[in-house]
């Protein structure tokens, strides 16, 4: 054997090895566990839920500072609008005083001096004429002090109003700032969140889907445990709790059957961030136009649901209160009995009912009472 062929099989056999180990080392199908690393990325399905819920659960927060500042501006716009208002009232008030005090300085004219008058009254052949005239003459003195003193404060007022408005308008100008801020940062989460449910594969997509199902199951048999109603059931006889079904319970009446009515007749609309209807909501969009079509506005953010409204314990719950979640009050439900809500749950989601334990609960309030 010469060298030229024995090299030839000795890398021939390398070769040979090479593609085995190459062949071994290839990912196959992946069906890793939930708490397993992706075989297509170093994170677990967990983690890639986890991040998911991160990236939305801020776009919500930034949602409710959106919602926030943009019902400050509203709020501000009407004030700006009253005190420009009553400026015009009092630009016109020192415009007919002005023109009342030369009506005044006139009359005085008219009327001489009160040392003419004296003579007048000493002299003159018709002295009842003399008297007249001083009486004219004093009140005419009169008028133009007081007219004088009113225009003094009416300026006064108008120069208050003035600065009043201006600094209505820093403050507006100060929320729209903060609203832009607010909006950038909700875009920017979402869009990320966007990117990496884009980039998933159809076996991890879903991975996810059973992974949620799993933590609604889980959601369901929390409720009783996290002290809920039981035997009560969901406003559309839809309950589906634990400890609680159709046929016996609590259900919604009144306006909160009209607010429950109208939340359900929302599902499959798609949630938009700062939508307040009729084609998409937010979440404490639906619930506040819910409660406005049952004739009973309430504050349009969940943080001012929670602050504003009266609270009731958990325990007491009944159709149409609002369940407040998380320790800053940044997502709302309205609850529907039967351990479930109605709720706009976030960007890529459509208005449906979930379990009324599916996120932590921060507390119940409700509306009319």
């Amino acid at each position: 054997m010469n060298v030229s062929t024995g090299g030839r099989r000795t890398r021939s056999r390398g070769a040979t090895a090479a593609l085995v180990c190459a062949i071994i080392l290839l990912p196959g199908p992946g069906y890793a566990a939930p708490g397993e690393p992706d075989p297509h990325t170093d994170k677990s399905i967990e983690d890639i839920r986890t991040e998911l819920d991160g990236l939305y659960r801020e776009a919500e927060v930034a949602t409710e500072a959106y919602n926030a500042a943009n019902e400050k501006a509203v709020k501000q716009e009407k004030r700006l609008t009253t005190l420009r208002a009553d400026l015009t009232r009092a630009e016109k008030r020192v415009k007919d005083l002005h023109d009342l005090a030369g009506a005044a300085a006139r009359t005085q004219y008219r009327g001489g001096d009160l040392a003419a008058t004296g003579i007048q009254l000493l002299l003159g052949d018709h002295p009842e004429a003399a008297l007249d005239e001083a009486s004219q003459a004093r009140q005419a003195l009169r008028g133009l002090v007081n007219v004088s003193e009113t225009q003094k404060t009416a300026r006064q007022e108008l120069g208050e109003q003035t600065a009043a408005a201006k600094k209505e308008l820093r403050k507006l100008e100060s929320s729209r700032a903060d609203k832009a801020a607010a909006k950038q940062k909700i875009e920017k989460k979402i869009a990320t969140a966007e990117e990496i449910e884009a980039g998933l594969e159809e076996e991890q997509t879903r991975r996810l889907a059973e992974l949620e199902r799993q933590r609604t199951r889980q959601a369901e048999a929390r409720w009783t445990d996290s002290g809920g109603p039981s035997g009560e059931s969901a406003g559309k006889g839809k309950g589906k709790g634990k400890g609680g079904g159709p046929g016996g319970g609590t259900q919604a009446s009144g306006a909160a059957g009209k607010a429950v009515s109208f939340a359900m007749a929302q599902i499959g609309k798609p949630y938009v961030w700062g939508a307040v209807g009729p084609s998409s909501y937010d979440c404490s969009g639906l619930t506040s136009a819910a409660w406005a079509a049952a004739g009973h506005p309430i504050p349009r953010t969940s943080q001012a649901q929670w602050s504003g409204l009266t609270r009731v314990g958990l325990s007491s719950a009944r159709p149409g209160d609002l369940i407040i979640y998380y320790n800053d009050a940044t997502h709302v439900g309205m609850y529907i009995g039967g351990g479930q809500i109605v709720h706009a749950p976030r960007p890529g989601r459509s208005i449906t009912t979930a379990p009324a334990a599916s996120m932590p609960i921060l507390g119940v309030v409700r509306p009319g009472a």
